[in-house]
Formats: structure tokens, C-alpha cells, sequence
């Protein structure tokens, strides 16, 4: 308990002397020595590729070298690094996300409706992102707002893009093990090379265990929460004539992780006599074709495949009087297309895009073995927009750019329970921006931004059937932002004041309809009136000398409900889930010319409430991830260690009754993995 409060002082102060220290290096003159320089940052994830500092919105991009040094194996491990982004547990891996406070906290909230949309070489794994593995990844996109122009309904409160590294020619090849604490064990693999005279391949390929560090006490196993994820990444270009070219993605990842993450004691001990499943089998397609010219032609056509099972032992104990099991069976097929035709000479941008999703999903809920509830429901939405841009520099030093997106959906869902809807809904987001030009490396911008995500239905075998609908909801967004790049590239400076205005807001609340039933405990999405979510994020990175880089970044947010009140509740004036109100990380990298590294990341988050439907909240807690290795020109070696100030901090919690005879409510809480230490080696061929 002592390291714990200590780390949290500590941590306080580490984070306000680095940002002191940035702010005193970026005032400093640049020295003459021959320190190494930032590489330009390219946003991919907008409608052209764009540097980051004439981007007037607010963005992070994680790079190739911080992906492979901060992280481990999936992308939650570099999560921390994004200023005002959140993401809720009750999942093996992540599959919903929370940019600025908003986003679902639930993988069960009903009909796929995200706030958060997430794309992996351009397929959409938007509320089913578990695939999303760090081997071999070029960059990592986090864009923060409304992105009503380009992603439009999925993209309410932002987007996260990953990308692979594009094939090269030259052939490569490289070996990847890790050994660690809790059973940790993987072995990856990633080459490439040539394919004919114009065209290039790059794999990567990984098998990943883990046991989980849980200890299930009945049945005496510690593998119970596990992982066991094999993923599979194929990427090819292919150049047909001096105009024309193609890139080509697939994607094939099993991961059948256990889930026994819950106990009625709040540790990590658990007694489940029938341990959940968190499987999610991935495949995914995509392909980008390419023509050149005065006006450049883009089309993006890509295919998700996705069966998912999910369950768990719902009374969290071995009581033969009181056992609840639940299972779900999902499965998930979406196909979109994107036409766009861009001016690389006039500023303009014109494109058409549809969507087309496919859910079906199987409840089962079981008392002692037996079914004893359960439906069955079929989902499907089709999207169509229409969208463009113009870019104008209305003298040398502004820029105006504007957007604007009209997109139709139409939706069918039908259940054994009877239920037949079909709703259809029209919808609009924009963007108007305008930014100046301070000097070559230094901008300020104001956007206006408008976002919007479509209504939706809740899904479950209990939800009360004038409960099965909702709304669409609007977003309006002002945000003010400077970027700054050091004339000698050795520090970089990104900061933004955000105020965003939601209308008919979304919001999930609980509610357990029989006591003596756990699964019986459902969410449900209604509309609010309105909410507020306003803040501050910042970014810096700076080269301190040939062989120190410090970088740190802060977010600070302030959210509430506006005119907001339930059957039992006022929740004016109250901050939203998940929502905490300030988060900071510091990143220390240490490189010698000998082939020495390390680098160490240290993060702290404020306490934030786990759900809109109690008062329960989360409490503040420090994450120290440390790495320290040696790098030569084909191996390396390092030895890692994730949360090592073994800090017991809650990823989920839930407020309800479990407890037979009386049922009282209680707080239960998933808690993150413990201090894990390991070993990771590299062997490349070529």
C-alpha cells in the first residue's frame, strides 16, 4: 500500500517535470551537435494524406519505433499514450474505445451503432476491435472529434486507424519470441520481398499464449482468463502501368481467450464452476486502387467476416442453488465501398461511399445447464452517402477548408420475440476550418465541426419492448488548435482547446429487472437532452541530445449531462461514464550508439465513474511500463516489464446484486493484469 500511494506522488511529479522540462527545451536555442532529428508525421486516415502540422484537427500518431518500444502484443498496450482516450473493459481485449468521454462501455449495447470507429488497413472492426495486434504495424492514427466529413454515422467522437507497413521489394525476414510472467509465450514471424517486376508482398504471422494471472480456486486452474491468439497479416502492392496501381490486404485472426475475470471478492481469485469464453474468429479483405493523374481516382472496397462467441459464469461461484450461465453467439459481415476523386491541383475532393452490415446474434441464458431464456435476432443496415471537400488559401498565409457529408440508412431487424422494425433515417455532418499560417512550422486553426451517429435498438431477451429503440444524436464541435515543428526538427508541439455540444445524446443505463437473477441485468441506450463535453489536449516530443527523447502529453476533460433526468435520477450537472478528467503520460527513450536502449512510460489517470446509472466511481492510479534491451544490426534482445508498480487498478465495474439470500447492491470490479516481467528477442535474416 506504501508503493502505491508513493507512485502515485511520484507520479504527479514526474509528469509536471517533464512538462517542465519540455517547455523549457522547446524555448531553448537548438545545439550544434548532430542530434537526430523528428521524422515528419503523415496522417493517413483523412481523405488525403496529410502532414500532421497542416492538419487542422486534433490528432495522435503513435510510430512505428514508439508501437514496438512501448508496446507488447496488442494494441491496449500503447493506449495509455493518446491524451483523452478511455476504453471499458468486460472483454478479454478491447473492442469498444471512448475519445473525450464518449464512446460505449458495453459489447453488448444491442444493433451495431459505435461512437468510436476503428479500421485496420482500411476494414471496418468498428465495437468488435480485439484483432487488433501490434506485430508488424507501421503507425497507429487516433483522430479525436467529430469526423462527420469522412467516416460520417461510425465516427461521432473520432476514429483509430491501423496500418501495416507498405511491401518493399527487398527481401526481408524476421523472427520475433517472447517469454514472461503468467505464462506468456509467442513466436512471430514477418517477411517479404518481390513479387515479379512491379509488384511487392509483405506477411506477418503470430501465435500468442498467455495464462491470464488469474487463479480460479474451484477448479483449481490458473488458465481460466487466457489468452490463445493467432493472427495472420497478408499485405501486397501491384503496379500495372505508370498510373495505375493496387494494394492488397488480408486478415486472419483467431483468438479463443477465456474470461473468468469477475469474483465476488473484487481479486483476482476467482470461483466460477463454468469460466466465460471470449472468442472472436476475424477475417477481414481490403482493396485500394489507384489511379494518377491531375485528378486521382481512389476506390477502397473491403469485406469483414467476424464469428464471435462470448460467455460467462453469471453468479461468479459453484452454488448448485443459485448457477447462471450466459452465452452469446454473434456473427457479423460488413462490405463497404469508397469512390473518391480528388484535384491535386484545385483542392477538391468528391467521393461516394456505402456500407452494408449483416448481425446476427443467438442469447442463451441457462440456470444449472438448462436454457431456460433465449432469442434470436437478425440485423441488417445499409448506409449511403455522398461527400466532398474544398481546400482554398485565400492568401499566403490562410487556409479555408470546408466538408460536408449527406448519408441514408435503412435498417431491418427482426427477433423470435416478434419484434419487426424497420426504420429508416436520413443525416448530415460537415466541417468548416480555417487555419494561418504563423511561419513555415508554426500553424494555429479553428474548425467547426458537425457529427451525428444514427439511432440504433437494444437487443436482449429481457429489454422491455418499448425500450427497444432510440434516436439519432448530434454533435456540434468548436475546437481551437497551434502545432509547431522546431526549424531543426528537434522538438515537436501540438495543443488544442475543444468544446463539443451534444443533441438527443445517447446514453446507456443499467438496470437489474429480478434480483435473484444476474442475467436478468441488461443495458439500454435512450436519449438524453443534452451534454456537454469540453477540454484540453497536448503533445511534445523533443530530442534532447544523440541519445535522450522525452515526450509527454496531457489531456484534461470536463463532461456533463445538460437537463438530464431518469425515472429516479437527476443527472444534471453529472459527468458521463468514463469520462475521467484528466490523464498525463511521460515517455523517458534512452539510445546508445553502441546498441543500448531503454525507455520507460509512466501514465496517470484520474478517477472517473464506471456507468451513468450509479454513482460508483474508479479510482486514480499510476502505470509505469518499463523496456531496456540491446539492439545490433540483426538481433535484439530486451527484457520488458508491464505495470511494474504492480498497481491494483479497475478496468470495469458493475453495481448490482449477486449475492444470495439477501442480493445487496455492491460494487464489482475487473481488475487489470498485475506487475508481469518478461524477455522478447529478434533475430533478423535479411
Amino acid at each position: 500500500m506504501y508503493l502505491v500511494r508513493l507512485s502515485r506522488f511520484l507520479s504527479v511529479q514526474f509528469v509536471l517535470l517533464g512538462l517542465a522540462v519540455a517547455q523549457t527545451a522547446a524555448a531553448a536555442e537548438p545545439t550544434p551537435d548532430a542530434v537526430p532529428v523528428l521524422d515528419e508525421v503523415i496522417v493517413t486516415a483523412t481523405l488525403r494524406p496529410t502532414p500532421s502540422l497542416e492538419l487542422p484537427a486534433s490528432v495522435t500518431v503513435l510510430e512505428r519505433g514508439t508501437l514496438q518500444q512501448a508496446g507488447l502484443q496488442h494494441l491496449q498496450d500503447v493506449l495509455p499514450l493518446v491524451p483523452n482516450l478511455n476504453w471499458a473493459s468486460g472483454s478479454s481485449r478491447p473492442r469498444y474505445f471512448q475519445l473525450r468521454g464518449i464512446g460505449e462501455t458495453d459489447q453488448w449495447q444491442g444493433a451495431p451503432n459505435p461512437s468510436v470507429g476503428f479500421l485496420i488497413d482500411g476494414m471496418d472492426f468498428s465495437g468488435i476491435g480485439m484483432p487488433a495486434m501490434l506485430l508488424d504495424l507501421e503507425q497507429v492514427e487516433v483522430l479525436r472529434g467529430p469526423q462527420g466529413t469522412t467516416f460520417g454515422a461510425n465516427a461521432l467522437a473520432g476514429l483509430l486507424h491501423a496500418r501495416s507497413p507498405k511491401p518493399s521489394r527487398e527481401p526481408q525476414q524476421r523472427w520475433e519470441a517472447s517469454w514472461g510472467e503468467a505464462g506468456v509465450a509467442s513466436l512471430a514471424l514477418v517477411g517479404g520481398g518481390a513479387l515479379g517486376e512491379q509488384s511487392a508482398w509483405r506477411i506477418a504471422a503470430q501465435r500468442y499464449r498467455a495464462d491470464g494471472a488469474r487463479d480460479n480456486e474451484f477448479l483449481g486452474r490458473d488458465d481460466t482468463n487466457g489468452l490463445s491468439e493467432d493472427s495472420l497479416r497478408w499485405r501486397s502492392t501491384h503496379r500495372f502501368s505508370s498510373r495505375w496501381q493496387a494494394d492488397w490486404s488480408l486478415l486472419a485472426v483467431d483468438q479463443d481467450n477465456g474470461f473468468d475475470a469477475f469474483s465476488i471478492d473484487n481479486s483476482r481469485r476467482t470461483r466460477s464452476d463454468d469460466p466465460g469464453r471470449d472468442r472472436q474468429r476475424s477475417y477481414g479483405m481490403s482493396l485500394q486502387l489507384l489511379r494518377e493523374g491531375a485528378v486521382e481516382f481512389r476506390s477502397v472496397t473491403a469485406l469483414v467476416d467476424a464469428d464471435i462467441l462470448y460467455s460467462f459464469d453469471g453468479d461468479w461461484g459453484f452454488d448448485p442453488n443459485y448457477d447462471f450461465t450466459s452465452r452469446f453467439l454473434r456473427e457479423r459481415q460488413t462490405l463497404s465501398q469508397d469512390w473518391r476523386w480528388s484535384s491535386n491541383e484545385g483542392g477538391w475532393i468528391v467521393g461516394l461511399y456505402g456500407l452494408d452490415t449483416r448481425e446476427r446474434n443467438d442469447q442463451l441464458d441457462l440456470y444449472g445447464g438448462d436454457v431456460y431464456r433465449s432469442l434470436k435476432s437478425d440485423y441488417r443496415a445499409r448506409h449511403a452517402a455522398l461527400y466532398g471537400s474544398l481546400e482554398r488559401a485565400l492568401s499566403s498565409r490562410w487556409t479555408l477548408t470546408v466538408g460536408a457529408r449527406l448519408e441514408h440508412r435503412d435498417a431491418d431487424y427482426t427477433d423470435t420475440d416478434g419484434t419487426d422494425l424497420a426504420p429508416g433515417e436520413s443525416m448530415w455532418g460537415g466541417n468548416l476550418s480555417l487555419g494561418y499560417r504563423l511561419d513555415t512550422h508554426r500553424r494555429v486553426y479553428v474548425s467547426l465541426a458537425r457529427g451525428y451517429k444514427a439511432g440504433g435498438f437494444n437487443i436482449g431477451a429481457v429489454i422491455p419492448r418499448d425500450r427497444r429503440e432510440f434516436a439519432q444524436e448530434g454533435l456540434n464541435s468548436i475546437e481551437l488548435g497551434y502545432k509547431a515543428l522546431d526549424p531543426n526538427r528537434r522538438w515537436r508541439l501540438e495543443a488544442n482547446l475543444f468544446l463539443m455540444r451534444r443533441a438527443d445524446q445517447q446514453v446507456s443505463t443499467s438496470a437489474q429487472l429480478d434480483p435473484g437473477d444476474p442475467l436478468s441485468f441488461i443495458y439500454l441506450t435512450g436519449n438524453a437532452a443534452r451534454g456537454e463535453n469540453a477540454g484540453l489536449e497536448a503533445s511534445f516530443s523533443r530530442r534532447l541530445s544523440t541519445r535522450w527523447q522525452l515526450s509527454a502529453a496531457v489531456g484534461v476533460l470536463r463532461t456533463r449531462f445538460l437537463d438530464y433526468v431518469t425515472v429516479d435520477r437527476n443527472l444534471a450537472g453529472r459527468e458521463q461514464a468514463h469520462a475521467p478528467a484528466r490523464q498525463a503520460t511521460l515517455s523517458a527513450e534512452y539510445r546508445h550508439e553502441q546498441g543500448w536502449f531503454a525507455r520507460a512510460d509512466l501514465q496517470r489517470v484520474a478517477a472517473f465513474y464506471f456507468s451513468d446509472s450509479h454513482d460508483e466511481r474508479s479510482r486514480s492510479y499510476s502505470l509505469l511500463n518499463l523496456r531496456a534491451g540491446y539492439e545490433s544490426s540483426r538481433w535484439r534482445i530486451d527484457v520488458w516489464a508491464r505495470n511494474a508498480l504492480d498497481d491494483d487498478y479497475a478496468q470495469r465495474g458493475f453495481f448490482f446484486g449477486n449475492e444470495p439470500p439477501d442480493f445487496p447492491n455492491k460494487l464489482y470490479v475487473q481488475l487489470a493484469d498485475p506487475r508481469r516481467v518478461g524477455l522478447n528477442v529478434n533475430w533478423t535474416v535479411h
